[in-house]
């Protein structure tokens, strides 16, 4: 197994080469994970090439360049966000989008029922059986931002920028729970002002949602259908505390949806209007600025779902 360090390499025609890309910044523990996921895969003869990535966006370049020269698979190792870069990179083309789960809420790997286990996720990559995943993109003032689970606009997105990243290290998803008690209490909730199909609505928070779940196996769109186009969109119609607090409860009580003041409506074309700038998280990156739009990709991606 030959291990490749962000390089755009050529020569790698071979449909059945695997290439891996990993953001180191995970961890040990994380990266440990992985090499027991590769072990398997190199004993029962997969061939499989691993690139580390380098910068944010670093993934997109290397699936893209990998799409290009012919490789049959591009696995992302890593959570949501390095998913939704390497589905960036695969966007257009046939080149199979496999994932190794290493992030904190994994929560893609859970709309689809992937394993968690090293060898189950060795056996899934092996099988290559595919199920859709159609993306969704953020037209950002600087650049369209494909996502594959969700945009978050307000206090989901507050939350998400100032959570201290080695909080996060630290103690994983609990680190999103004390996050949002403090932000419940020092985020201001400006009021969102949005068209969902050409229909104006105001909210305090916003998810546009692909996927059922958020934060993990929780639910927060139950009709969310993530192979086909279109999203889910959660209002969060009441600003402050309380509500915040609440709907926080709520969710891992699978009672969200049902909380007063949130509204999910489904929709195909997302438009944000106004002057403010609202903090946005997109698979649990934060977003240097507020989406202009959010739309579908023009076409599905296959995804190795075992």
């Amino acid at each position: 197994m030959e291990t490749v360090h962000g390089e755009i390499f050529a020569g790698l025609p071979e449909k059945r080469l695997m290439l891996i890309i990993f953001n180191p910044v995970a961890g040990r523990r994380r990266a440990a994970a992985l090499w027991h996921v590769l072990d398997l895969l190199v004993e029962n003869g997969v061939k499989v090439e691993v690139a580390e990535t380098q910068y944010a966006g670093h993934a997109i370049e290397l699936a893209r360049a990998a799409a290009r020269d012919g490789v049959g698979m591009v696995v992302a190792a890593g959570g949501d966000g390095t998913i939704a870069e390497v589905a960036n990179g695969l966007r257009g083309g046939s080149t199979l989008l496999g994932i190794i789960p290493l992030g904190t809420a994994n929560v893609l790997a859970k709309e689809y029922g992937l394993s968690t286990s090293p060898r189950g996720i060795a056996n899934t990559l092996a099988y290559r059986r595919t199920l859709r995943l159609w993306p969704g993109i953020a037209q950002m003032p600087g650049g369209a931002h494909v996502f594959v689970q969700m945009v978050g606009l307000g206090f989901d997105g507050a939350v998400v920028h100032t959570l201290p990243p080695l909080l996060k290290r630290a103690i994983g998803k609990g680190a999103y729970v004390w996050q949002s008690v403090w932000e419940s209490m020092a985020y201001k909730f400006p009021p969102i002002s949005l068209y969902v199909d050409g229909k104006p609505f105001e909210a305090a928070s916003v998810v546009v949602s692909k996927g059922r779940y958020y934060g993990g196996a929780y639910t927060l769109a139950p009709r969310a259908q993530p192979q086909a186009p279109g999203f889910q969109v959660a209002l969060f119609e009441h600003p402050g505390m309380l509500p915040a607090l609440l709907s926080g409860a709520a969710l891992p009580l699978g009672l969200l949806p049902h909380c007063p003041g949130v509204r999910i409506l489904p929709a195909s074309h997302v438009e944000f209007a106004g002057p403010a700038e609202i903090m946005t998280q997109a698979d649990g990156d934060a977003l240097p600025g507020t989406p202009l739009a959010i739309v579908n990709s023009a076409s599905p991606i296959a995804l190795v779902a075992g």
